[in-house]
């Protein structure tokens, strides 16, 4: 049965059906249109209307809000949240990242001319390995605890706030960190864990904001867009620490990367809003488009979490893992990229931060390819959620071991920074897979699903730079390759574990989900055509 006519007005479709005709009140921008014809259901995909060249005339040529192009971020309020939620992590990881190229100037030998002419060579900061290594893992003891505690209180008060404040607090404990440094290494550590707390509730509660403003074949592109700011942040701050470390005293890094998280989460708090309903700037057609592709995964702020079923789930086990897998290898050469390329590649400290930082702008910039191709490859219906889910994390897992592997064998500056670059940067490939894998599983409880991976998935940040400061004590090549194995085989486990049990599917647990408290029932939207009302 072929449709024999088709055509658009407004807020309208008119279907017609041989002699038959129905009208189905719809949003244009929706990709499904459903009518109900006796005990016919017609459905039609919109993907096709706009591919055959039909579209809505009836806005007398003024061009749609989501006609725009995507570059354009500031026509839709959802990629002004993606955009500034970009900066967002951008701050995290500079603020995380910082210690890493510090320590180095901290712990160097430096020349000392003394009054009487004699030069000695002395260390600032007279730490050993393991001291360093306990310094860098500092920072995710605090960031440990309060994963699923902010998962549970963005659903409480809302993401938008938690993001902002965790970010703002730690941006404020950076700035005074060097005077910390100077008093004690037991107070360094003590403020790295205090700074972890508060930047722990980060990635759990942007769950929470993506649930309100990320429509469901939207969700890859604009979480990899605001997750790719890690990478930026990364980027820029191995670079620019390098050189402020040199030219201004390893201190000015504090200082700057402080004071830009407090003038980011200004901007953040007056021109970010908890939901688009609650948005003043936001056009009646975007928000209508964002609510009526959440309709049938609604977040409710007192909703009630299936605990025994999140934590007898494999789909939820294969997330877990794969989110620690990913972070053992990013978290090692995170806190010990730097050391490895000035010990066993013989940089200095300036070609250090800049060589350091070059993996993470492949990844920025992949990041931002994996999250298009793999809502494009499930808008067209070629590959089913699951499949890209499961495609994309696994392809990027081995690509992760054999580079790595790679990186140990390679015994020259330029082939180990190749082998780096492309483990690290085919890696972005997984963050189109695991990393918004709970918004599909389970919309309404992807802050807190966030939280238990990132629990998980915090440990590495702990274990990783103590383990290989205890196995890199002279350091030689033999002593990198075994951190390079350990990483590799961690990540190859990872690949099987979320290649067999992962889902792209909503789970039945988080279907019967309920509300603590009973929700009024909805009221009905748009025009009701009483001659197709079934009994």
């Amino acid at each position: 049965m072929q449709l024999s006519h088709f055509k658009i007005s407004n807020l309208y479709e008119r279907l017609e059906l041989g002699n038959k005709c129905c009208t189905a009140v719809i949003n244009t921008s929706h990709s499904t249109v459903r009518c109900v014809l006796g005990q016919l259901e017609i459905v039609y995909i919109m993907n096709e209307v706009r591919q055959n060249g039909i579209t809505n005339h009836s806005n007398n040529g003024i061009k749609s809000v989501e006609e725009y192009p995507l570059w354009m971020f500031w026509k839709r309020r959802r990629y002004v949240v993606a955009v500034l939620a970009f900066f967002g992590f951008f701050n995290v990881y500079s603020l995380r990242v910082n210690l890493s190229i510090a320590i180095v100037s901290m712990t160097e030998n430096k020349t000392i001319i003394h009054e009487n002419g004699t030069v000695t060579y002395e260390r600032e900061f007279d730490w050993d390995s393991r001291v360093q290594g306990y310094v860098l893992s500092s920072f995710f003891y605090g960031y440990i605890c309060t994963q699923i505690f902010g998962g549970w209180l963005a659903n409480k008060i809302g993401g938008q706030k938690v993001y902002g404040i965790g970010i703002a607090v730690t941006a404020g404990f950076t700035i005074i960190t060097p005077i910390l440094a100077h008093t004690s290494v037991y107070l360094l550590i003590a403020v790295r864990i205090i700074e972890g707390i508060f930047e722990g509730v980060t990635y759990p509660c942007i769950h929470s904001v993506w649930s309100r403003w990320a429509p469901p074949l939207e969700r890859s592109r604009i979480a990899t867009l605001a997750f790719s700011g890690s990478y930026v942040g990364t980027v820029v701050s191995m670079a620019l620490s390098a050189y402020l470390a040199d030219g201004l005293g390893w201190e000015s890094i504090f200082y700057v990367f402080g004071a830009v998280g407090i003038i980011w989460f200004l901007c953040w708090w007056f021109l970010i809003f908890e939901g688009p309903e609650v948005d003043p700037w936001i056009t009646p057609e975007e928000l209508k488009h964002i609510q009526d592709s959440l309709e049938n995964s609604k977040v409710e702020k007192n909703i009630k979490h299936p605990w025994k079923s999140i934590f007898a789930s494999l789909p939820v086990w294969a997330i877990v893992v794969s989110h620690f897998s990913e972070n053992w290898g990013f978290y090692t050469l995170l806190t010990q990229l730097p050391m490895f390329m000035k010990d066993m590649l013989n940089f200095d400290l300036g070609q250090t931060g800049i060589m350091s930082a070059i993996p993470y702008l492949a990844m920025a910039i992949m990041m931002q390819f994996s999250g298009h191709s793999a809502d494009w490859f499930r808008e067209r219906g070629i590959l089913t959620t699951t499949q890209v889910r499961k495609i994309y994390n696994c392809s990027a897992f081995v690509a992760q071991t054999v580079f790595l592997l790679g990186t140990g064998f390679a015994g020259s500056a330029v082939g180990s920074t190749i082998c780096l670059t492309l483990a690290v940067g085919l890696g972005a490939f997984a963050w189109a897979g695991f990393s918004v894998n709970h918004l599909d599983v389970a919309p309404q409880h992807a802050s807190v699903l966030m939280g238990v991976s990132n629990t998980f998935a915090t440990l590495p940040g702990i274990f990783s730079p103590i383990i290989s400061g205890y196995i890199v004590t002279t350091p030689t090549n033999d002593e990198w390759r075994i951190v390079f194995y350990i990483s590799s085989a961690i990540y190859l486990f990872g690949c099987v574990f979320y290649g067999i049990f992962a889902s792209g599917e909503l789970q039945s647990w988080a279907i019967e989900s309920e509300p603590l408290t009973k929700a009024s029932p909805p009221e009905k939207q748009g025009v009701v055509n009483e001659r197709f009302e079934m009994d």
